[in-house]
């Protein structure tokens, strides 16, 4: 395991950590399973954003007696109101929210309190000057939290929340996909001109402006990145699903983003032991493994946009209806090709089904991938038939 600086927080972290989304609805033998593979193989970094309580439970469970062995990304902001998860800016919601973190965690402190989902300009205008911000002010003054971060997906954002110097750690979504040229150049011709030998540096030249703004702004004031949607929540290793339309590897996918400027680790999504091995095996490849230089040279033109990374930052939902789960069943039918009736079992256990979406666009606001939940909503009710 290769060991990094957390930006200037004085804190060191695993190069590869554990995303814990996916435990949510795991049984407590599997999330104990994976955070033990996850320790015994040298991984001391954990994100845990997710609000729902049994797998905060269940974490803390697992990792009782043990808590000083890991460093933990806790967010602000994320809760669970009337049974869903919410981004909330409400002071009353969020403490309630990073109160019950600590007390399901069975801890008394979060390494890094994240400042969570932070997308839009005016979102962080307002939130620099809330109470809760200074909440998370409070927390550092006092110790409960030792570092303040910020999650978000929109570069121009981000860096104005890294330049307001409040932030020492930006957790960003970062991959190929998000982070090449804008989609109204052709990649082949770019890459024809920018790749001509065997070790171009071509990650310069070909990050979208405003993301290579920002990676060198927080390198230059000593902010950590770390990486959310490392592998697009594993559509980069399906050429089916890719927004690149090639199939790229697990370990091409994490030395991309450890590549970028000051990228600290990446938060890989693991919900089984397989993930585990499979993620810690990136250190066991060889150099030639990991190039991910080829692979991108081969892409023509792509959209990131519109492709559901089932992340539900569209939530809540006043139908309360799972819209990251409704869009991976019907992606296994359109994108995947399986009979509609071989998931319609698991699309029907779901309760709110599409047919009970009220088209209030609410969804589509709140997503960071612009993806057309509405239009979305509507065929997987003509695919599922409810």
């Amino acid at each position: 395991m290769e060991y990094r600086k957390l930006g200037r927080t004085g804190m060191t972290v695993s190069a590869v950590s554990l995303g814990c989304e996916h435990l949510q609805g795991k049984d407590y033998e599997t999330v104990k399973t994976v955070i033990d593979a996850a320790l015994d193989a040298g991984i001391n970094f954990f994100d845990v954003f997710m609000s729902e309580p049994n797998v905060r439970s269940n974490i803390g469970k697992a990792l009782k007696g043990r808590r000083e062995k890991v460093i933990i990304q806790g967010h602000i902001g994320s809760c669970w109101v009337d049974g869903q998860y919410k981004v909330s800016r409400d002071i009353n919601e969020c403490v309630a929210a990073f109160e019950d973190l600590l007390d399901r965690l069975q801890t008394d402190y979060i390494d890094v309190g994240f400042l969570h989902f932070v997308d839009k300009e005016n979102d962080w205008d307002t939130l620099e000057k809330s109470e809760v911000m200074q909440y998370a002010l409070s927390l550092k003054e006092k110790g409960v939290i030792k570092a303040i971060g910020l999650s978000s997906h929109d570069p121009v954002t981000a860096k104005k929340a890294v330049d307001s110097g409040y932030i020492d750690v930006l957790m960003f979504s970062l991959n190929p996909a998000y982070d090449l040229v804008p989609k109204d150049r052709d990649m082949t011709e770019i890459f024809t001109e920018v790749i001509k030998g065997e070790k171009q540096d071509f990650s310069a030249l070909t990050l979208e402006p405003a993301r290579a703004a920002l990676y060198r702004d927080c390198e230059d004031r000593g902010v950590a990145i770390t990486v959310m949607k490392t592998l697009a929540m594993g559509t980069l290793l399906d050429a089916k699903r890719s927004p690149l339309g090639i199939a790229l590897t697990e370990g091409q996918c994490i030395s991309y983003a450890l590549s970028r400027p000051a990228v600290a680790a990446v938060m890989v999504g693991m919900q089984r032991l397989s993930d585990v091995e499979n993620a810690v095996k990136y250190w066991e490849l060889s150099e030639r493994e990991r190039d991910h230089s080829e692979a991108l040279a081969s892409l023509g033109m792509f959209s990131s946009d519109g492709r559901c990374m089932y992340c539900n930052h569209c939530l809540p939902c006043p139908a309360k209806i799972d819209i990251a789960a409704v869009n991976k069943y019907l992606d296994l039918v359109e994108l995947d090709k399986k009979p509609a009736d071989s998931v319609s079992q698991h699309y029907t256990a779901l309760g709110n089904t599409a047919e009970t979406c009220l088209a209030c666009g609410a969804c589509e606001t709140r997503c960071p991938f612009h993806v057309p939940v509405i239009k979305r909503m509507q065929r997987a009710a003509e695919t599922f038939g409810k």
